[in-house]
């Protein structure tokens, strides 16, 4: 039993303890475009076509863009990607060939992707039309340019606009995710792109760096460093490279925003172990939670205006909910033998965290916010911990060690479809999807 006690993150080891170059972009929209997808309903059936080019240069730039389209919409889940039909074009007449969108139907596509790719002063530009098969209408036609080191930049924002176009919410692209990571040898903070590529290091502590999460407008990243021997809470400017600690004795862990000039963190000062919220240059705006027992793990509803947190106060670690114009906190969380980590949805209907549950295993499961709706996520796959929302509220990114080795892994919201996310040596954790796109 102990042994398992000591494989969840930092917030319940802690809490255990204690209880003992910019890209370009132009554009022609050819009107406003309904959503077709709603929520549980089925892939949206699409034809891409590798984009048009002349010249071997700018040919290897269209496959490269056309590999980078296909693995972005893939990466979302809301895509059934069709191959494309060989008589896509009709050349009946060869000086004005069109598209065969009687070809296109008759292998279900629903939309049609395509375009062309040319070199203009040096740059890729890549011209691409979408349109929906049954009607035959035009649904998007824009400009992308970029610099030959930005073709995954280009092709994934196409991607972006769009799964906005067809679902009506902003997509995952260009978001990132920070982690742990023990690749050097010891624990370094990281971030990947959305889809785990573009691996960097942020830290280079040679201590224990943990529990790293960005400020919502991606300035700021802040963090738990034991440099000094014990856990501090570390904000770092990322414009400007400054980094400044809480700045109060005792133990400082588990950030997280409540916007992007307040992140909240526990804080040991004052004798208990309460929650306070801490300003960007690592002042003390306020004290949040006031109780005998140990509070930790915040996370903020998107308004800020309420706080789930983990406590002791009832006994063994449960989830509670504040909210913070009346100081009124509820008991969110019943079941398990420990809940931890909660992570609250983009949408606010929804909070994700970490149960230990009664027969030893480590789960992940989403609760409503007025505490109906239990789901569980994962399951018999070992320990999987620290959730985190995608800012569009269709994935969650968490840490497993079914493989062995703690590893990142993706799923739908819905617990479907649980994948690995990062290839790179040592164990990765925590992690922490951002809010903000590059």
């Amino acid at each position: 039993m102990r042994s398992s006690i000591n494989t969840v993150q930092l917030p319940l080891i802690i809490f255990l303890f204690l209880l003992s170059m910019p890209l370009r972009l132009s554009a022609e929209e050819t009107g406003e475009y309904i959503a077709i997808r709603k929520e549980g309903s089925a892939k949206i059936a699409i034809v891409l076509r590798q984009p048009d080019a002349k010249g071997k240069r700018e040919t290897g730039w269209a496959q490269s863009l056309d590999s980078v389209i296909h693995e972005g919409l893939a990466f979302t889940g809301f895509f059934n990607i069709l191959p494309a039909p060989l008589n896509i074009v009709d050349t009946t007449n060869p000086k004005n060939p069109v598209l065969n969108f009687g070809a296109l139907n008759s292998v279900g596509s629903e939309i049609y992707a395509g375009g062309k790719v040319t070199k203009q002063s040096g740059e890729v530009v890549l011209d691409m039309e979408v349109y929906e098969t049954l009607s035959s209408k035009q649904i998007l036609r824009k400009t992308y340019t970029g610099r030959e080191e930005q073709i995954r930049s280009v092709g994934l924002a196409f991607c972006a606009d769009l799964v906005q176009l067809l679902t009506g919410k902003k997509s995952v692209f260009g978001t990132k995710i920070a982690f742990v990571s023990t690749r050097t040898g010891t624990k370094e903070i990281y971030q990947c792109d959305f889809d785990g590529q573009n691996v960097a290091q942020l830290t280079s502590s040679r201590s224990i760096s943990l529990t790293p999460v960005f400020s919502p407008d991606g300035r700021y990243l802040s963090w738990t460093d034991f440099t000094s021997g014990r856990p501090n809470l570390y904000i770092r400017d990322l414009t400007t490279s400054q980094t400044v600690p809480a700045g109060k004795n005792g133990v400082s862990i588990d950030p997280a925003w409540r916007n992007s000039t307040e992140v909240a963190t526990t804080l040991s000062f004052e004798g208990d172990q309460e929650i306070y919220l801490v300003r960007t240059d690592g002042s003390i705006a306020q004290r949040v939670t006031r109780s005998r027992g140990i509070d930790l793990s915040p996370t903020f509803s998107p308004d800020g205006g309420k706080m789930a947190f983990v406590s002791s106060r009832n006994g063994l670690p449960q989830i509670f909910v504040q909210d913070l114009g009346t100081g009124a906190v509820k008991r969110l969380t019943f079941s398990g033998r420990y809940n931890t980590q909660p992570s609250w949805s983009p949408a606010g209907d929804k909070i994700a965290y970490t149960t230990w549950e009664n027969g030893g295993e480590i789960n992940i499961f989403t609760i409503n916010a007025d505490g109906t709706g239990l789901v569980k996520l994962t399951s018999r796959c070992r320990e999987n911990e620290s959730p985190s929302w995608s800012p569009d509220g269709d994935m969650i990114v968490f840490t497993s060690n079914r493989d062995g080795k703690k590893k990142l892994y993706v799923m739908n919201a819905s617990g479907e479809n649980q994948r690995p996310l990062v290839k790179m040596d040592g164990e990765q954790m925590q992690p922490s999807w951002s809010l903000f796109r590059k």
